[in-house]
């Protein structure tokens, strides 16, 4: 999500400067690439970059060809093929073997649907929405663009045909309620029909000098943190410049002044332990999917002995939901170490995955939803199926 407000900022800043821009965004991979589906680059006309669309070898080659879209004011299908590790059309040994399709648009303020004020309206505040690119597989075909997005109760931004309209919404609805995008192949055109969740909210309770490197962890994500304590001369924005918010609190109220949704997850480090407890026993009624506490398991258990003491009935879904001592085992001893440790372990729960080494992943299909059939099938045998 950061890359989406990056680039909106960067547009800004071009449309204050008078710089022409495009839009780079990579809509289909088959095989194995850097970056996938979703990955935006925005390029300003003085060969400015904002995000990427690879690990580096394709922005040079991207960044030629976009100012060619922005001088013709025309948007362009580009296919890079990295699965011949020998061929040097690219200059490049990419090596990712690969075969990826990348969308340029040039961005016009005066289009009220152009693909920035979409980021715009999804970014405005925090919900889940939909986003359509829609592509014809041949450059020589009219490339409709980003043109489309779907925000939670059905708030709809289009100019797409009605029967593509119809299609697209009862997309949407799926992808939204399963969290997952998904390629399609509508009949004159193919959309990457993409689900887009808010930044994760991270709340630390506790503003010591541990929870320094935390919020600068999270910031670098594009996350938003919260910030509370009871010590008004620790929570203070001074401390935590990349808050979004700092607050000073008694752990009755600890919870008050802050709002929490499906992306909220929360980390007890005060180092008090009844501040600690009190906490502890209210974040427990709210159902967040995250709750992390620093320190010795045994801390937890006595909490969580106490709290069961006072009636206090913890499900196994919630028991679940917390981690203690919070963070991957990654040998952290530092701060900042520890810090990376937590973070990583949210990002992990987040994503439900182990969080194990990347080397012992099985490898895993693209996958798309065939509109005829409605069954999902690798996109090796989609194209397969549209040569025939």
């Amino acid at each position: 999500m950061k890359e989406l407000q990056e680039i909106v900022k960067a547009f800004d800043d071009a449309e204050r400067r008078g710089l022409k821009t495009a839009l780079a965004t990579v809509v289909h991979v088959v095989g194995s690439a850097y970056r996938h589906e979703g990955a935006r680059m925005l390029v300003k006309e003085n060969g400015e970059l904002t995000g990427a669309i690879s690990g580096g070898c394709l922005e040079g080659d991207a960044l030629r060809k976009a100012r060619q879209s922005m001088l013709e004011n025309r948007k362009m299908l580009v296919t890079y093929d990295t699965t011949d590790e020998d061929d040097a059309t690219l200059g490049v040994g990419l090596g990712c073997n690969g075969i990826i399709k990348v969308l340029l648009e040039p961005v016009n303020s005066s289009d009220e649907l152009n693909p920035v004020n979409l980021f715009k309206s999804f970014l405005a505040k925090r919900q889940t929405a939909v986003l359509g690119t829609f592509f014809s597989m041949e450059d020589k075909h009219a490339q409709p663009g980003t043109c489309a997005l779907i925000t939670e109760g059905m708030n709809i931004q289009t100019d797409i045909e009605w029967s593509t309209k119809k299609r697209f919404i009862d997309d949407a609805e799926r992808v939204l309620a399963s969290g997952q995008s998904l390629i399609n192949n509508y009949q004159y055109t193919t959309a990457f029909v993409e689900y887009l969740k808010p930044p994760v909210h991270l709340v630390v309770f506790g503003a010591g000098n541990d929870a320094i490197p935390l919020v600068r962890f999270c910031a670098i994500l594009g996350w938003e943190v919260s910030v509370v304590d009871g010590r008004s001369n620790y929570a203070t924005a001074d401390r935590f410049p990349s808050a979004t918010q700092v607050l000073v609190s008694k752990p009755e109220n600890a919870l008050s002044g802050l709002v929490f949704d499906n992306w909220t997850v929360a980390v007890l480090m005060t180092h008090n332990y009844n501040y600690d407890l009190a906490t502890l026993k209210q974040l427990l009624g709210i159902g967040l999917r995250y709750i992390g506490a620093l320190g010795p398991k045994k801390k937890l258990r006595r909490m969580l002995d106490e709290l069961e003491d006072e009636g206090l009935h913890i499900s196994e879904e919630k028991l679940n939901s917390i981690f203690g001592p919070t963070g991957l085992d990654i040998g952290s001893e530092t701060p900042e170490e520890i810090a990376l440790s937590i973070v990583s372990e949210i990002k992990a729960v987040l994503s439900t995955r182990e969080g194990t080494s990347l080397k012992f992943r099985q490898v895993e299909q693209n996958s798309v939803i065939m509109p005829d059939d409605d069954v999902i099938i690798s996109i090796g045998q989609y194209l397969t199926r549209k040569a025939l």
